[in-house]
């Protein structure tokens, strides 16, 4: 249940504990809130007057008590979120179809996903392109430990917000804090060389994608990746390569298998023209394997 809700809110463990807390302390204040009011009304009984300054106190107070104690707790821009639904549900918020706030709440019913590259962004592109038009899933966050990668380009020219990470502090903490002000739900590697460490993992558990240019297990582990995986496959003079999609864990290319494609390679076969024929087989299927895991988990 609590991963549920982890995934659900798009939420760390600290930031779950903190969410609970606010909800267990502010139905505290509430009732005893409701107590007090009624005392100083002098409703001693449980007549039609008590009700109206219970429901009062209940529907009013505990929307101001929410925002107090996750303020307090440091969840602000959390219960600031859920209590905009609240209000726009009721009408209070409601202007017009052009109204910010609900062209906002569009935005967070759709899968938020953050892609991490490092290089020149081939296959980012094409996952832009592919949920260009979706109203279902939105690419929010472009994620490089590159500062001279093409991918940023990409981001600047698609109107992406991109955010340049530093490896001492990705290994740290992994940037949870910063993928959940996003409210990420799924995390695509598109090329991305670092290893993902795991609090991160643990933070997204079965909600990171890797896509590998070989068929795993075989030509996968550290330093298999790029021109040095088709290389190698060449060298072994293997009748077909592929790729491979599938969920991260904390071993290099180990996690479980979502989806794999082959190609034959033919006998003058060279490691760039191997290349080019698994770049065609990662456009045409990351972008498809990536919705079929959408609908099957965030829809």
């Amino acid at each position: 249940m609590l991963n549920r809700l982890k995934k659900h809110w798009a939420v760390d463990n600290k930031q779950l504990f903190l969410i609970l807390c606010t909800f267990a302390i502010t139905g505290t204040l509430t009732a005893w809130l409701t107590k007090k009011v009624a005392e100083w009304l002098f409703f001693d009984d449980y007549g039609f007057a008590w009700w109206i300054s219970k429901i009062v106190v209940l529907i009013f107070g505990y929307q101001v008590i929410i925002l107090i104690v996750g303020f307090s707790l440091g969840m602000f821009p959390f219960f600031w979120k859920y209590e905009k639904k609240i209000l726009t549900r009721f009408g209070l918020l409601k202007k017009n179809l052009n109204d910010e706030i609900i062209v906002e709440n569009q935005k967070e019913s759709a899968a938020q996903l953050a892609i991490f590259a490092s290089g020149a962004g081939s296959n980012a592109q094409e996952i832009i392109n592919y949920f260009r038009d979706s109203t279902e899933t939105k690419i929010a966050l472009i994620v490089c430990n590159n500062r001279k990668a093409g991918v940023i380009e990409i981001a600047a020219k698609e109107n992406i917000p991109l955010l340049l990470i530093d490896k001492n502090k990705f290994l740290e903490h992994g940037y949870v804090s910063e993928l959940n002000k996003y409210q990420i739900d799924l995390i695509i590697l598109a090329g991305f060389l670092w290893k993902i460490p795991p609090q991160l993992i643990n933070a997204f558990p079965n909600r990171i994608i890797n896509i590998h240019p070989a068929l795993l297990p075989a030509f996968g582990g550290k330093g298999m990746f790029g021109k040095a995986v088709h290389a190698a496959v060449v060298a072994a003079k293997e009748k077909d390569s592929g790729i491979t999609i599938h969920y991260v864990d904390e071993k290099y290319d180990h996690g479980e298998i979502i989806f794999q494609t082959k190609c034959t390679i033919d006998e003058n076969e060279t490691a760039e023209s191997l290349a080019q024929k698994i770049h065609n087989l990662e456009h045409q299927y990351y972008p498809k394997i990536i919705d079929s895991v959408l609908k099957k988990t965030f829809r």
